[in-house]
């Protein structure tokens, strides 16, 4: 009797813990949701109404015919996507190569890729715009999309190798000693038992490459994305901020991650299911 007594406390301390997290986490953006379907004058009532009383469209209204967000949605869901594809490849096969094929010279490489990461990007900031600015890929398509990959490289090796470390090497020899080259190694024996980690460094990157606001601020004018379209919202004064506004944006931009999210969470179960491997 003791004992299923402490198992019930213990299952009923872990609800608890569970739905205290996730009230840490859905509060806020349930606030972030009716702050933007709340008139600007219902925004800041003593006491708070978690249930609005007028609900209005008026801030998403405003998004789409001032601020102009559609071709900004574009903008980003055009740089994120091709960049999530271009570093996703070249990280697979990057990371491929440190991990199966070690050697002073990729060992060096590798620790310089993820040394990178390390430096602040103010510092490279001005000597990279000069060399874009000369190749023409300043305020272009291209160039972003080089920026966003290049800084997404060094965390999805580093965590993609160090995965792929994980996976006995014994099944890729029994693939090989069937007749697989290196290419259907890969493709079919390794990338199917590594489907939960390229999700989640897919997740922790479409994420990244939605906050990212530097460098769009700093190598595009014409170009503008979700993050650089909340500095340009319109405001009465210097001193004014649409709460209204910026509650509209933080919805757009939640949007896609969640979503995002959703779609691929299912992938890192299925992965780890079709992928586990019994040494």
């Amino acid at each position: 009797m003791g004992q299923h007594l402490k198992k019930k406390i213990f299952k009923v301390f872990q609800w608890v813990l569970t739905v205290l997290t996730a009230a840490i986490i859905l509060i806020p953006l349930y606030w972030i949701f009716i702050s933007s379907v709340k008139p600007s004058t219902e925004l800041f009532t003593n006491p708070i109404q978690w249930i609005p009383r007028h609900v209005t469209l008026k801030s998403y209204q405003t998004l789409i015919h001032t601020v102009g967000i559609f071709p900004q949605i574009k903008n980003t869901l055009i740089i994120t996507g091709v960049t999530l594809i271009l570093s996703t490849v070249i990280c697979i096969l990057a990371s491929y190569a440190f991990e199966r094929y070690p050697s002073k010279g990729l060992s060096m490489a590798y620790g310089l890729i993820v040394f990178s990461a390390l430096i602040p990007g103010i510092v490279t900031a001005r000597p990279l715009y000069d060399y874009l600015r000369s190749l023409k890929l300043v305020d272009t398509y291209p160039g972003l999309i080089l920026l966003y990959t290049s800084s997404l490289i060094p965390f999805t090796i580093l965590i993609l190798r160090n995965y792929l470390g994980s996976i006995p090497i014994d099944i890729e020899e029994a693939a090989e000693i069937d007749g697989a080259n290196h290419m259907q190694k890969l493709m079919f024996v390794t990338l199917p038992l590594m489907r939960p980690a390229v999700a989640t460094v897919c997740i922790i990157n479409f994420i990244s490459c939605l906050n990212e606001f530097f460098i769009p601020l700093f190598f595009s004018q014409k170009i503008k994305v979700l993050t650089i379209g909340i500095s340009t919202l319109p405001r009465a004064n210097a001193y004014d901020v649409p709460w209204d506004l910026l509650s509209a944006m933080g919805c757009v931009i939640l949007a896609p991650i969640i979503i995002f999210v959703m779609i691929f969470e299912e992938n890192i179960m299925d992965g780890i299911m079709a992928g586990g491997v019994k040494a």
